[in-house]
């Protein structure tokens, strides 16, 4: 059994590879200053960045959680890696050949369990693609991009391949690269047959899934023919080096315009990613098969280093499951220091459909004409009520009260609260503002734990005290607690003839022959006459 890597090859691996080089492959570094970097640290949470590199040194140091060391140090921390796998990567990056102290060069049955895997998604990534390109039989998938506008140029480009349909193509061929089955087995690309090993991918287009790093780890894979009894889409199974919720599609092409423009754009699929990038929008990144939660947002957190200007844009479809998705993102809103918002094209399209019906300036174009996020996902929840009854805006009040409350800058909050106000028909803004407020405080306070303040009847009772509109009769209030509607084309991407209006009702109440009523100002409202602000008093005690 070979010994350790020579400690001249070490030496010559640490001089070789600049260690703002290495690190900003994943984490933006910005000057701090004496001519070192600073950026958010990858090993723990922080809004501020206390993570230093000294490129003069070669050293790194975290402030907050006192991790620190060298190239080597950092690439084993950050990738989970032995100090030989870290060494051996680095050398294959500087082109460095090692060696090992009972002779020997790069011997592979010494090599780590994740470089082991890592080369054979590589290969077989290279393989995938050849066959995309000169197989007959791939016709079918060159046909699949042709179809959605993607040459060639773009299939190398995004390194798009072809597995074939034969049983065991692959395996075999990793065999006889030297690969194990059981090496085969741990890196999801052959799985168990009654015979042995089999290809996990067949028949199906390969999209490489790289990390921000650029090696790849897993695939994702597009069914093909009709005969295909497997789902639409296929990914890798989680493995040693693959977790299909820490990898965003993209993110190794993507990174440096999203650091540089401190901006990401959030798409649904690869194609679309495909799209988004041909078409110019270089910051565009997508899961792979999963929902956008807190492990991508830390990726993208290190990137965009918690900048409040940042934006982070979400292109979901139009449809019913991509406004779930959006209200999913929406649960980790608060976890971003960026803005985010939701972009939808205005007949529900996605970026790939879009580019092919309207051309690359329409994708492009598709991120301006945004909604904040919060704005998206409080219309949502007010668009199932009926907003002409007391109920029913308490109802929606009740359910949408406490998504605002989760808003931690107490600012945002109160200017959310009063939008809510608007979106509600409420013209007593501060009714509202209050109710979020106390919701906020019972969250901080018990932690969310316990039967969270409702604000029940003293709710109806309050919104009964909304004028109704003009020439139109105020509803009776309903003996149940809430009254719900379903009406249609009631999503967001509604005709405008038919999209509810948000705006506040008008006031119809009998105002003084002396003054007209006053208009509902953004922070509160002066009264609409002595008897209306005593009833709202009344309303504001029995809370």
């Amino acid at each position: 059994m070979a010994g350790r890597i020579n400690d001249e090859d070490v030496k010559a691996v640490r001089d070789a590879v600049p260690i703002d080089a290495v690190v900003s492959e994943y984490l933006q570094l910005r000057n701090a200053g004496g001519g070192n970097l600073k950026g958010l640290c990858p090993f723990h949470d922080e809004k501020s960045p206390s993570f230093q590199v000294s490129p003069s040194k070669g050293l790194f140091h975290c402030f907050g959680c006192q991790e620190g060391g060298d190239t080597i140090t950092f690439v084993m921390k950050v990738d989970h890696l032995s100090f030989s796998e870290a060494v051996e990567r680095l050398a294959g990056q500087a082109g460095i050949t090692l060696r090992y102290e009972e002779g020997g060069y790069n011997p592979s049955h010494q090599r780590g369990e994740r470089i082991r895997l890592v080369e054979a998604h590589k290969i077989a990534a290279e393989w995938y693609a050849e066959q995309l390109a000169t197989s007959a039989e791939a016709d079918t998938g060159r046909g699949f991009l042709a179809d959605r506008g993607f040459d060639q140029a773009a299939a190398v480009h995004f390194g798009v391949g072809y597995s074939p349909q034969g049983w065991d193509h692959l395996t075999r061929f990793l065999r006889g690269k030297g690969f194990s089955d059981k090496e085969l087995l741990l890196s999801g690309l052959s799985q168990e047959g009654r015979r042995g090993p089999i290809d996990r991918f067949r028949g199906r287009l390969m999209w490489p899934i790289r990390d921000i790093g650029g090696e790849v780890v897993g695939f994702g894979a597009r069914k093909l023919y009709e005969a295909d009894n497997g789902p639409k889409y296929l990914n890798t199974p989680d493995t040693a080096i693959y977790k299909k919720s820490q990898v965003l599609y993209g993110i190794d092409l993507a990174k440096k315009d999203i650091a540089k423009a401190s901006r990401a754009v959030v798409v649904e699929g690869y194609t679309d990613v495909m799209a988004c990038h041909l078409a110019g929008v270089t910051t565009a990144i997508a899961t792979c098969g999963t929902a956008f939660g807190g492990d991508h947002i830390k990726i993208l957190r290190r990137l965009l280093m918690d900048n409040g200007s940042a934006r982070v844009i979400f292109t979901f479809d139009g449809d019913a499951a991509g406004q779930k998705a959006a209200l999913r993102a929406f649960e980790d809103d608060q976890k971003f220091a960026a803005e985010t918002y939701i972009a939808i094209a205005p007949d529900g399209m996605d970026p790939c459909d879009l580019r092919l019906a309207k051309g690359d300036e329409a994708v492009a174009d598709l991120a301006e004409p945004r909604t904040p996020l919060f704005e998206f996902a409080l219309r949502q929840i007010v668009v199932r009520y009926d907003l002409d009854t007391p109920a029913g805006r308490a109802a929606a009040l009740d359910e949408a009260a406490p998504i605002v409350a989760r808003i931690k800058n107490s600012g945002a909050q109160h200017e959310v609260a009063v939008q809510l106000a608007g979106m509600l028909g409420i013209l007593d803004t501060q009714f509202v503002v209050k109710r979020v407020a106390q919701l906020a405080r019972w969250a901080r306070d018990r932690g969310g734990k316990g039967p969270a303040p409702t604000s029940g009847s003293a709710a109806a009772a309050h919104s009964s005290t909304t004028p109704p509109r003009t020439g139109r009769p105020r509803a009776a209030p309903p003996s149940t607690s809430a009254t719900r509607s379903s009406p249609p084309n009631a999503n967001c991407s509604s005709s405008p003839s038919s999209a509810p209006n948000w705006s506040p009702r008008p006031s119809t109440r009998t105002a003084s022959t002396s003054s007209p009523p006053r208009p509902t100002r953004p922070y509160g409202r002066r009264s609409w006459t002595r008897a209306a602000r005593s009833t709202a008093s009344r309303t504001r005690r029995s809370i």
